[in-house]
C-alpha cells in the first residue's frame, strides 16, 4: 500500500477547467479534487505550480539515441534503457511506448539488434519495480526492408506490445520525398555521390519487391491481436485512402496538410511530432505542426525523439496558438491515452491513476519539478 499523497495550493489542469485547489491520492489513485487550500497534516504546498496528468508518449525513438550516444559508439543495452527511462520521467512522461525499428534501409545496421535487445530489457525490467515510467512496445516496421516480416513475427507476441506503425523511408517517398534533400543528408554523413545514387536505385528496386507483400503480411499478423496499427509519414490523400481501405485507425506524422486533412476527414486519429512544434518547423522540410494545429487536424502529440518536447509543446499550443490549457494539455495526456487504449489514466479525475506532473513556468517555459506514477514519486 502506498502512502497517501496530498498536494495543495496547486493550479490543477482538469479536463474542462483550471482551478486553484487540492488533490489527494490514495492507493495509487486520485481520491479527491477540490478548490481551495488544505491545512491538513502532511499536505505539500505547491506554491501555485501546475499539476497536470502524467504525459503519455505513444512514439519515441529516444532509446535508440541512448544506445548510440555518438556515431559509431554503442552503449550497453540495459544501461541505455535505464537512462532513457530516467529521461522520460524527468520530462513528465509516466507512460511511454518505446518505438523500436523492425527492419532497416541502411540508416543504422544495428537497429534490428537495438530492437531485439530493447524489447528483452523492457520485459525483464517491467516486473521489477525499478522503472520510473511504465513502458510498452511500439514496433516501427520498415515495409520495404527485406526480412521485416520474420523480425516482426519474433516480437508479435511480446506481452507489452501496444502499437505497430507502417513506415517507408525510401528516398522519394513519405518523409524523404525530396530526393535532393536525402542526397544532401547522405553527403553530410560522408557517403560518396556515386554510392548514394546506387543506393537510391537499389532501395527503389527493393521497395517494388518487398513493400506490397510486407504490408499485407503485417496487417494479417496484427488482425487478431490487441495492438493499435498506425500509418506513418503519409504525403497525400491517396496514401490516406489506402490506409482507410485497410482499416488503419491512426495516422502518425503526416508530412503535408493535405494528408492530415484527409486523415481527419476519414476518421483517423492524427498524431504529430512535438519537436516540430517546439522548434517551429520540420527537420526534414515537411509541414509545420503549428500549421496542422491551426487547421485543427491534430489529435495528439508524440515526442518522436526528444522526451522533454511533450509538455513544452502543450504550453506552446496554449501560449502561442491560443488553445485553452485543458485542451492543449490533452494533446499529450487524454488524447494519446484514448489512442493507445488506456482507460485508467490521462486526466485529473477521481478514480484514475495518480500519474501526476508538477510544472512551473520560467520566462514562459514549463519546467518539470516533480512527477508521480501511481502516487509514487518517480522524478
Amino acid at each position: 500500500m502506498r502512502a497517501p499523497l496530498l498536494l495543495t495550493n496547486a493550479t490543477l489542469v482538469l479536463p474542462g477547467e483550471v482551478i486553484r485547489g487540492t488533490l489527494s491520492a490514495e492507493d495509487g489513485r486520485i481520491a479527491a479534487i477540490g478548490a481551495g487550500a488544505s491545512s491538513a497534516a502532511g499536505a505539500v504546498d505547491l506554491e501555485g505550480d501546475y499539476i497536470l496528468p502524467g504525459a503519455i508518449d505513444v512514439h519515441t525513438d529516444n532509446l535508440e539515441r541512448q544506445v548510440q550516444p555518438r556515431s559509431g559508439t554503442r552503449w550497453p543495452s540495459r544501461s541505455a534503457f535505464l537512462a532513457h527511462d530516467a529521461q522520460c520521467a524527468a520530462a513528465g512522461i509516466t507512460t511511454v511506448l518505446d518505438s523500436l525499428c523492425v527492419g532497416d534501409l541502411g540508416f543504422d545496421e544495428d537497429r534490428p539488434r537495438t530492437c531485439v535487445e530493447g524489447a528483452a530489457d523492457m520485459a525483464a525490467l517491467a516486473p521489477t519495480g525499478l522503472l520510473r515510467a511504465e513502458h510498452y512496445l511500439h514496433l516501427r516496421c520498415e515495409l520495404p526492408a527485406a526480412g521485416m516480416l520474420d523480425q516482426l513475427a519474433a516480437l508479435a507476441d511480446h506481452p507489452l506490445l501496444r502499437m505497430v506503425s507502417l513506415m517507408d523511408h525510401t528516398p522519394g517517398f513519405g518523409q524523404y520525398a525530396d530526393v535532393e534533400r536525402y542526397r544532401a543528408m547522405r553527403l553530410r554523413d560522408g557517403d560518396a555521390a556515386d554510392s548514394i545514387d546506387a543506393r537510391i536505385a537499389a532501395l527503389h528496386a527493393q521497395r517494388a519487391r518487398e513493400l506490397g507483400p510486407n504490408r499485407a503480411g503485417l496487417l494479417a499478423m496484427m488482425r487478431n491481436r490487441f495492438c493499435v496499427v498506425a500509418s506513418h509519414d503519409d504525403r497525400d490523400a491517396e496514401d490516406v485512402a489506402a490506409n482507410l481501405r485497410d482499416g488503419i485507425p491512426v495516422a502518425e506524422f503526416p508530412v503535408t496538410l493535405e494528408a492530415a486533412v484527409a486523415a481527419r476527414r476519414g476518421g483517423q486519429v492524427v498524431v504529430a511530432g512535438a519537436p516540430n512544434l517546439v522548434r517551429g518547423f520540420s527537420h526534414t522540410g515537411n509541414v509545420s505542426v503549428a500549421a496542422l494545429l491551426a487547421a485543427d487536424t491534430v489529435d495528439a502529440l508524440a515526442s518522436d525523439y526528444v522526451p522533454c518536447s511533450l509538455i513544452e509543446a502543450a504550453f506552446i499550443a496554449h501560449a502561442r496558438l491560443g488553445w485553452d490549457l485543458p485542451r492543449a494539455v490533452a494533446l499529450v495526456t487524454a488524447a494519446p491515452a484514448r489512442l493507445a487504449g488506456f482507460t485508467d489514466r490521462g486526466a485529473l479525475a477521481v478514480g484514475l491513476r495518480a500519474d501526476l506532473v508538477r510544472v512551473r513556468l520560467h520566462d514562459g517555459a514549463p519546467v518539470v519539478r516533480a512527477a508521480w506514477r501511481g502516487g509514487e514519486r518517480v522524478a
